[in-house]
């Protein structure tokens, strides 16, 4: 007799925490509630972009095609309702949904679906595990957790996201306005430091691969270490002086900011990573060449005139993108033992 077929879920999950459960990972509701962690962070700064991201957008055919005149529509049209997901970009899933259904709405119509469902994680782990389990059609993810799928179910991305015309973004550190740490992490042993769930690129893998690689340090002895909160929640609990430092992003500290969740003297940040590249908007390996290209030539068709209306403030369009844009992140992810190469 043939041994049992372990499920995709399975495969995630066991990237994720070994063969631990999944303690704490809220899925998307298709895949069943869970239990609501606290999530990472990630930070940006202006460079150029890493090696291997893709340069701007153009439309299916390779020349730059206005979305309105696009001949996808004139392709099949989908018959069923989609079913979009996107992980927690900002503080609670309804924020996200909100902030993030106009691009979705667009992207079904420009699709000529005749309805759509869109779901927000409450951690990225989550987005992973929805996409290996085929609950997905499109996928607004975070880095990580769309290699952590690819590498369990071959997903793959069609284009990156810019945000102030990069398609890049950094991890953050911050701390208390008043700590002293002239040198990162030197001047910081011994502090109280929370970590983002394992499956957030800014919050937990980047200063994991760090503290190993670079820093050469383990960060469960060096702090005193937690781990599995949200970007937002890190924010809050330095500033509310919970914690000493904590990890995020530079995407998610800026619209906090601009929002008004955090004051701009409330926290400040003591280092922020390499360039990273920004998030991947990808479907599963199962979707059909045409739908493949119809997603790629819309969402590279969007003007940055246009995302200003379809998307959240500071995000100006995408460009193409191949499983090689997130080379720098696979890296990362079997450097610190989460996943191997395939």
């Amino acid at each position: 007799m043939s041994a049992p077929r372990t499920s995709r879920r399975t495969v995630i999950r066991q990237m994720l925490f070994g063969s631990g459960i999944l303690a704490g990972t809220a899925l998307l509701a298709a895949c069943g509630a869970a239990a609501t962690p606290p999530a990472p962070t990630t930070g940006a700064t202006t460079a150029a972009p890493p090696a291997g991201v893709a340069t701007p957008a153009t439309g299916a055919s390779g020349a730059a095609t206005a979305v309105g005149s696009s001949p996808v529509k004139a392709a099949a049209v989908p018959t069923k309702k989609l079913a979009f997901g996107v992980g927690p970009l900002l503080a609670t899933p309804d924020d996200t949904k909100k902030a993030y259904d106009p691009f979705f709405q667009f992207l079904a119509k420009e699709l000529g679906a005749p309805g759509y469902d869109l779901q927000a994680t409450t951690d990225w782990a989550g987005i992973s595990v929805a996409m290996g389990a085929g609950q997905v059609d499109v996928a607004w993810m975070g880095p990580w957790g769309y290699v952590l799928a690819h590498n369990a179910t071959d997903c793959f991305p069609v284009a990156t996201v810019k945000y102030d015309d990069k398609p890049i973004y950094h991890a953050i550190i911050i701390a208390q306005p008043d700590t002293k740490i002239t040198r990162f992490p030197d001047d910081s042993k011994g502090m109280s430091i929370s970590f983002a769930d394992v499956g957030s690129t800014s919050g937990w893998l980047i200063p994991t691969f760090y503290a190993k690689e670079v820093w050469k340090i383990d960060p469960k002895a060096y702090w005193k270490y937690t781990e599995g909160a949200t970007h937002a929640a890190n924010e809050v609990a330095v500033a509310e002086k919970q914690v000493d430092l904590a990890t995020d992003f530079d995407r998610n500290r800026n619209a906090m900011l601009e929002g008004g969740k955090i004051k701009p003297d409330g926290t400040k940040i003591v280092w922020t990573s390499d360039d990273l590249p920004n998030d991947a908007i990808a479907l599963p390996k199962t979707a059909s060449a045409e739908m493949v290209a119809k997603v790629k030539q819309i969402v590279l068709s969007i003007t940055t005139e246009q995302a200003q209306t379809l998307m959240p403030k500071h995000y100006t369009g995408f460009v193409a993108a191949t499983h090689d844009s997130y080379k720098q992140i696979e890296d990362a992810g079997i450097a610190v033992g989460k996943i191997t190469r395939k």
